[in-house]
């Protein structure tokens, strides 16, 4: 009977049965958990994990080669190399171009260890047979060409900028520099400006000669396809690679134990106080590492966190944060916080390392150390059980030294004792080996223990994989399918509900709750109280603490987010299926008995104050309010007005604890609320649980929906100053009289995706790719689904100096596609990749859930979708072009530039 069953699964999970032959030169290796090893002959490994829960694939390729393989004056070359990948090979000449056509949502990474290349797309076995053909040519053909070089030089300089924009970011970088005097580690993977602007075009094709090879990666498939043909498919795309004759270089650099505290200080224009502290940390296959992530944890959580408690609640910092690093080679873990301009630095410097180095004094508590880990294991598991996040997720285990780390890292999470835990933190967070503060002699300092590195076999002789999830069914998410499926009714309060249970991978659920509130004349000078209530939401009730609240939420395997405007509030859920009844309970009482305490209503606001500052002298910030702002005909205390930074502060700073509990009693309640959830979940227990929450709970105070006339805005050009911003931005705005039922919708959408939504449109193409002037260049519209007054808008990022350049570019475009129209290929393409792109969104429950949700308040069926999916696959080049040419004016264009621009 054991064999039967044993043969059962391996069929259940898609994985050969005994009798299938594998295709030639390709052995199978490891199975953990559904995923299962190959090799092929020429030393690739492929890692196959089928999921037909959702009707999506996924696949990540991984070559070990990132930052910490670059030699001297090699610098941002393995980055360097994840852009030029994309510029194409002898067979695939546009890349970006193929994605947009069928729909990919795909992007490459570099880190530390590893580069990656990933796409997601709606299962099919062209989109899969095409993108895993394409990264075998790939593989070995690219171009790696002078002139591609040339014009991606820009826009990798671009992406440095964006970078040095950002003070969190720089504050690690330094960091890291300051910490390794020899290790890579120390370096950024964008590479040293010298090296990256003056690199030999010989010397980096020699670079992707060397680590693109087959010996030298990994793919991981993952997602709805049948695992036969996709072993097939890799053998005949990967398997003529010829196995590599070169030796990879051997890497053995490690730096010495730290013999003293470290200091720097960063000074910049604009932001916020910000602090940090480092310390050298085991690499992630080394058995201490599951104790350096707890103690991140421990640390740094919000609420319950050491970190929390000494600077947030006794207001010396805005906010916290803190992570342990997985790395290769020993790593970092690295702590943080953000202070209000008025916030001491000194004495936030010091309650922050003494939290940080408390455990001598004040061991590790049961009750910490189970806390956390039950944070770790629900983050790790809603990563393993979403098809979609999986094969990326395993990339960094690849890179560690072997994919199964992923699950030995998880299992020695589960068997921390308190011991380890508090010996790594008495071994690791010492003052001489902290990278934060002031030099201090020591006579006789202690030492971290030196790093050495890891043997992954010897770790993992003892592994014994879990067993496997149990499989989901297939699910088509088209529009007929999600309506049929779909129970809609209402309970005694009002609240609507649409029910969508279907069997996913890990029994997982997401929900989405909508309150609305309020109208015009009631809701006046009421937006930032709205706003506020919405935050404190979660911070206790008449009956839970905070802690006990974010504990509960813990045990449940749930996530909960708030998301609050002057007329809504909007709840996300997600959680397993034998939970979801008692979320909706806790739910409940986080929105009927929340009492609002003072000191979460000083830390919220300290919070916000802090980030209003941070954004004043931030150029998306500045160019965002200004883009708001421009024509903005309401007054103040209208929800409707756009307000100012200082009308922000302001309006925080008045709230009280007083208008928040009067907001709440007058305005919450279910008779307007909408609530959907998708996955699996027993339907009646939801209803019966929704029912127990909220009962007849009403709004003491109506709601209707506030007007959103169009306003004629006049078009103009604003330039802002950014001081000391080596990064750039441009906005645009333009109403347009549509919204998302008009009879032109499906035509202009098809035209803003081709000219600046999709990957191969005509902004990305000139902007991005042939002038290489930007990092990110886009146009979207945001659709009003009432009155006939949608906004089309476009943004990108550039340096300041190419900033007339950028201008130049974009109005020669959007011209050119008036004067001149689309093509009937690029409608062609166009149509087939945004219908390949909303289908993949319906494929997504979260998303589901939210648009579920949104049709319950529209009172509408995805019937609609489909019919808008039947009229874009019907559209003509001369529908196209002229719903371009009547509602794209261009004289009515606002443009914002926001940056530190120099005559």
């Amino acid at each position: 009977m054991r064999l039967l069953r044993a043969v059962a699964g391996l069929v259940l999970f898609g994985v050969f049965p005994l009798t299938a032959q594998l295709p030639p030169g390709v052995t199978k290796g490891a199975s953990v958990e559904g995923i299962t090893e190959y090799t092929l002959a020429n030393g690739l490994r492929v890692l196959i994990f089928p999921d037909a829960s959702k009707p999506t694939a996924t696949i990540n390729i991984t070559y070990l080669v990132g930052s910490r393989h670059e030699g001297y004056g090699e610098t941002g070359m393995a980055h360097l190399l994840e852009h030029l990948i994309f510029k194409g090979t002898p067979k695939t000449r546009n890349v970006w171009a193929e994605f947009s056509k069928r729909g990919l949502r795909a992007n490459g990474t570099t880190g530390n260890d590893r580069t990656n290349y990933f796409a997601s797309f709606a299962a099919n076995e062209d989109n899969l047979r095409w993108y895993l053909g394409w990264q075998a040519d790939a593989m070995v053909n690219s171009f790696i060409a002078k002139k591609d070089l040339d014009s991606e030089m820009t826009v990798v300089r671009n992406e440095m900028e964006m970078g040095e924009n950002d003070p969190v970011r720089i504050l690690w970088q330094r960091a890291l520099a300051t910490m390794f005097d020899w290790h890579n580690y120390g370096k950024t993977t964008i590479g040293a400006r010298a090296d990256v602007e003056n690199v030999d075009i010989g010397r980096l094709q020699a670079f992707y000669r060397t680590h693109y090879q087959p010996d030298n990666a990994t793919l991981v498939v993952s997602g709805k396809f049948e695992v036969q043909k996709v072993l097939a498919w890799v053998s005949q795309s990967f398997g003529r690679i010829p196995k590599p004759k070169r030796v990879l270089p051997r890497l053995y650099t490690l730096d010495a134990a730290q013999d003293g505290e470290r200091a720097f200080t960063l000074r910049r224009n604009g932001g916020v106080p910000l602090l940090i502290a480092a310390y050298h940390a085991p690499p992630a296959a080394h058995p201490d590492y599951a104790a350096a992530e707890a103690l991140a944890l421990i640390l740094s959580d919000n609420p319950s966190g050491r970190l929390f408690k000494r600077l947030v609640q006794k207001q010396l910092a805005a906010s916290v944060w803190g992570w342990a690093w997985d790395l290769h080679d020993p790593g970092v873990m690295m702590f943080g916080a953000q202070l209000a301009p008025d916030q001491d630095l000194d004495v936030a410097r010091r309650e922050l390392t003494a939290a940080l180095e408390s455990f001598a004094l004040e061991p590790v508590s049961a009750e910490e150390l189970n806390r956390a880990r039950i944070s770790f294991l629900k983050a790790w598991d809603q990563r393993f059980t979403n098809p979609e996040t999986v094969g990326v997720a395993l990339s960094d285990a690849v890179a560690q030294g072997d994919w199964r780390l992923f699950f030995l890292v998880r299992d020695r999470v589960r068997g921390l004792t308190l011991e380890q835990v508090q010996r790594v933190a008495m071994q690791r967070l010492l003052r001489s080996n902290r990278t934060s503060g002031s030099y201090v002699p020591t006579e006789l300092p202690q030492r971290a223990p030196a790093p050495a590195r890891v043997d992954v076999v010897e770790q993992l002789k003892d592994f014994k994989p879990s067993a496997s999830l149990a499989l989901a069914e297939a699910f088509e998410a088209t529009p007929a399918n999600i309506d049929a499926r779909t129970q809609r009714s209402a309970l005694p309060s009002g609240m609507k509900l649409a029910l969508l249970p279907k069997a996913t991978r890990g029994n997982a659920v997401r929900a989405t709750l909508v309150l609305r509130y309020g109208d015009e004349q009631s809701l006046k000078g009421q937006r930032a109280v709205a706003e506020m209530v919405g935050a404190l939401l979660d911070k206790g009730t008449t009956r839970s603490s905070r802690q006990q609240i974010r504990d509960r939420i813990d045990a449940l395997q749930a996530e909960v987010g708030f998301d609050a405007s002057a007329e809504r509030l909007a709840l996300s859920m997600s959680t397993k299926r034998e939970h979801l009844p008692a979320l909706i309970g806790l739910v409940g009482e986080l929105l009927r008995e929340s009492n609002f305490p003072p000191e979460a209503l000083q830390e919220v606001k300290t919070q916000a104050l802090a980030s209003v500052e941070e954004q004043r002298k931030e150029p998306e910030a500045m160019a965002a309010n200004a883009l708001e702002r421009h024509g903005n005909p309401y007054p103040r205390g209208d929800v409707r007005h756009a307000r100012s930074f200082d009308e922000i502060v302001a309006d925080t700073g008045a709230v009280t604890v007083e208008q928040l509990r009067e907001f709440h009693r007058r305005f919450y309640g279910t008779g307007f609320a909408q609530f959907a959830a998708v996955g699996d979940f027993d339907a009646a227990a939801t209803r019966a649980a929704l029912e127990s929450a909220f009962g007849t709970w009403k709004n003491a105070q109506a709601f209707q929906r506030v007007p959103q006339p169009a306003v004629e805005v006049a078009g103009t050009r604003l330039q802002l100053k950014a001081p000391d911003k080596q990064n750039a931005v441009v906005m645009a705005r333009l109403s347009v009289p549509l919204n998302d039922t008009h009879a032109d919708y499906p035509a202009f959408m098809l035209a803003n995706w081709l000219l600046g939504a999709g990957g191969d449109s005509r902004l990305w193409k000139r902007i991005r790719e042939k002038d290489g002037l930007s990092y990110s260049v886009q146009s979207y519209v945001q659709w009003n689904p009432f009155e006939p007054d949608s906004d089309w808008n476009m943004e990108g990022i550039f340096a300041p100096q190419n900033g007339k350049r950028v201008e130049a570019a974009f109005n020669e475009e959007v011209a050119r596609a008036i004067k001149d129209g689309f093509t009937a290929d690029e409608v062609k393409s166009g149509v087939r990749g945004l219908l390949n792109y909303r289908k993949l969104g319906r494929a997504q429950d979260a998303s589901v859930a939210g648009l579920l949700a949104s049709n319950l308040y529209l009172d509408r069926t995805l019937a609609l979708a489909q019919k808008v999916d039947e009229a874009i696959a019907a559209l003509t080049p001369a529908q196209v072009n002229a719903a371009l040419r009547k509602y794209l004016q261009p004289t009515k264009f606002v443009f914002v530039f926001a940056g530190d621009f120099k005559e």
